[in-house]
């Protein structure tokens, strides 16, 4: 497969982090991308994703985009989350098959991994146990969304794949402190600290639960490195850094890269959902899987991006 002058690849969700650093990269790679806003195309109308895909004669699709958030969104928009997100890959799945898009990748979630199970967590695990009930419905529209492109790939011969990430930080991440996800909450969450002079942050819980963070420039670089090779892979594969932290761990961190001299009071009345997310992602490393940022770097170029955009605005 050749991604350059003949091939149209569709990156959905370019607005947000993963679709932002993929079509960045692409772009600087030579393909041919297009990127739409949601206001460009709201990928949850049928009609409007499939005339988007006939008339740019899109051949490949990467989609990235998704509702996404942290525990406190999750438990207070549930409905949402589950049906915004079914509405978009129901809508973009159908039309690509029915306009019989040859090449699609799907993300997936390490929420769609049960509750309790064994870590590291091996694709088979899915769907063998309960689900985390803080992020139940988003998990349930993401297992739905990777079967359902998994189950188009078998019967009609196609390649669509799905890439089940850990969790992901970097630049371009959400920092907004009521949808974001662990990494860029703290890093706001300090910053926020730092410039009220306030001595003391909350963490939620004991700070021992564990969690794998994988910076998304090592995902960008495996997906556009790779994706040529896209019919090759399994149809479902955990991609991973490989090791992982505790939560105390990110905090003490971002505290060190801040330069936070206070302390930390952990609620132990709020909820952390899973006790450990560790991903096995051996199966990707034959497929070119290579992570090199570790957490201080990524949290260092992170917290770049933040401060950077941040005097910017």
């Amino acid at each position: 497969m050749n991604m350059s002058v003949n091939s149209r690849t569709l990156i959905t969700g370019a607005g947000g982090m993963v679709g932002g650093n993929i079509a960045e990269l692409a772009r600087n790679s030579g393909w041919q991308v297009c990127a739409p806003s949601s206001k460009d195309l709201d990928l949850r109308d049928p009609k409007a994703t499939f005339d988007y895909i006939l008339e740019n004669k899109i051949d490949s699709v990467i989609h990235c985009a998704a509702r996404v958030g942290g525990i406190a969104a999750n438990i207070a928009s549930p409905a949402d989350f589950i049906l915004d997100n079914l509405q978009i890959d129901s809508s973009l799945a159908s039309a690509a098959r029915k306009l019989q898009v040859k090449n699609f990748l799907y993300f997936g979630s390490s929420c769609m991994y049960p509750k309790t199970t064994l870590q590291p967590m091996q694709i088979d695990q899915i769907l063998t146990s309960s689900l985390e009930p803080t992020n139940e419905g988003y998990a349930l529209s993401k297992i739905s969304g990777a079967k359902t492109v998994a189950a188009i790939a078998q019967q009609d011969s196609l390649n669509w794949r799905v890439l089940v990430p850990s969790n992901l930080y970097g630049p371009r991440d959400n920092f907004d402190p009521l949808t974001s996800h662990l990494i860029p909450a703290v890093i706001q969450k300090i910053h926020a600290a730092i410039e009220s002079n306030q001595e003391e942050i909350e963490i939620w819980g004991d700070g021992q639960a564990r969690r794998e963070f994988t910076f998304v420039g090592d995902l960008a670089d495996f997906v556009v490195l790779n994706f040529k090779n896209i019919s090759t892979w399994p149809k479902m594969l955990n991609v991973g850094y490989g090791s992982d932290h505790s939560i105390d761990d990110y905090y003490s961190a971002i505290a060190e890269e801040l330069r936070f001299r206070g302390k930390f009071d952990h609620n132990l009345d709020k909820p952390v959902g899973m006790k450990q997310k560790l991903m096995d992602s051996s199966v990707a490393r034959r497929y070119g899987w290579n992570p090199t940022i570790d957490l201080k770097t990524g949290i260092k170029k992170t917290t770049e991006w933040f401060l950077e955009n941040l005097t910017n605005e």
